[in-house]
């Protein structure tokens, strides 16, 4: 059942108190509601600019019925909600984007059946849990392949590369270590493309520039937007997000991580929420990523999309935190977002820069310097 159109002064809950949810909050604020986050760390980023916090696990149910009770409409900040409770708050009508998104995206065998069954291309793909499987997975011919745990893992956790130099003994511990996963063709692509867009509970649906993403020991780096793609690439990673969220019904904001390869596109990773790599649209878009999924989970109408030119985003780490908080005084048109963490650790995301431009070119050649330290 769609809810009712919420207005400024209901309340928005959010489960998960990470930077993904403080930017949901402060969207959220600058519109007119009110926040209550549940999650179990005192003083987490959403927290400290929230109405209400909830102090407790994500699957202690007294907790999200204290959620549920308080707010008019729940979202999440990242997709590993327990599901019990994810259908408790799909039950009493106020979790929008359903129980079933986070079903899919929780598990990368499920995440892949529903971009094979929705009719677009992901690398092959093999799901193993014992060491027959690893075996008869790893035959002739079948490296390079990386192989990932099914659940959880992000930043590179929970998967390895697998090499000719690798050893099968060294897969099979992995998997005997993790239990069930997926082996992928390693897909030796040109570059690495996210799509950001958000679709409302009636199906209308807004695409934010295709943005180009840069890693570096796994871990996002930077984002440009646009992404330097052909139009022919484009118009593929377009229609492929259009296909994909109409069939897997998406609400609310929702990235995909597509590889391209010459003029073809893989899909390759998904998140049901708003994503690092569409953090430059709050300073590079008449509309962010983050307010236009509280539009649309509050059943609001989607705002059209424009875009200044060009931004890149950059990503600051615990060690690259103190030394681009010190340069950003000498670059005009860089936007400082630092997260509120509690303790500043190496690996660990503490903020992001974005820098804007009316196109990418001005934005490299204004910032020239900076970009060249932490490119």
């Amino acid at each position: 059942m769609q809810p009712n159109r919420l207005l400024p002064g209901s309340t928005i809950g959010i489960l998960g108190g990470g930077q993904l949810g403080r930017m949901m909050a402060i969207a959220a604020k600058y519109m007119g509601y009110r926040v209550a986050v549940l999650d179990p760390t005192e003083d987490c980023p959403t927290a400290q600019i929230s109405d209400h916090h909830i102090v407790a696990k994500y699957d202690d149910i007294k907790a999200i019925k204290e959620l549920a009770d308080i707010s008019d409409v729940v979202t999440y900040e990242f997709e590993n909600v327990d599901l019990e409770a994810a259908r408790y708050l799909e039950e009493r009508n106020i979790l929008p984007q359903g129980a079933r998104l986070l079903k899919i995206t929780q598990d990368r065998e499920q995440e892949k059946q529903a971009v094979v069954e929705s009719g677009l291309e992901v690398p092959p793909y093999v799901i193993v849990q014992s060491e027959q499987e690893v075996e008869a997975a790893l035959g002739e011919n079948k490296v390079p392949c990386v192989i990932k745990t099914c659940r959880g893992g992000y930043d590179g956790k929970g998967q390895l590369k697998i090499t000719k130099e690798t050893s099968l003994e060294a897969v099979k511990e992995f998997v005997q270590q993790k239990g069930r996963c997926i082996i992928e063709k390693w897909v030796p692509f040109d570059k690495e493309v996210s799509v950001v867009f958000t679709r409302s509970i009636s199906g209308e649906m807004t695409i934010f520039p295709i943005a180009e993403n840069e890693h570096k020991n796994h871990i996002l780096h930077t984002t440009c937007a646009p992404a330097l793609i052909s139009k022919t690439v484009e118009q593929k990673v377009l229609d492929s997000a259009r296909k994909l969220a109409n069939h897997i019904e998406v609400v609310g904001t929702f990235a995909i991580e597509m590889f391209v390869k010459g003029e073809d596109v893989y899909i390759n990773e998904m998140a049901p929420r708003p994503h690092n790599s569409g953090h430059y649209t709050i300073e590079a878009c008449n509309v962010s990523q983050f307010e236009q999924h509280i539009r649309a989970i509050a059943g609001l109408p989607l705002v059209p999309i424009s875009f200044h030119g060009g931004a890149i985003m950059l990503n600051l780490l615990g060690e690259e935190l103190e030394q681009i908080m010190n340069q950003t005084v000498d670059i005009p048109a860089g936007h400082l977002h630092v997260y509120g963490k509690d303790s500043i650790k190496p690996k660990r995301k503490m903020g992001h820069l974005t820098i804007v431009g009316s196109s990418l070119d001005e934005v490299k050649q204004t910032s020239k310097e900076t970009i060249e330290k932490f490119l």
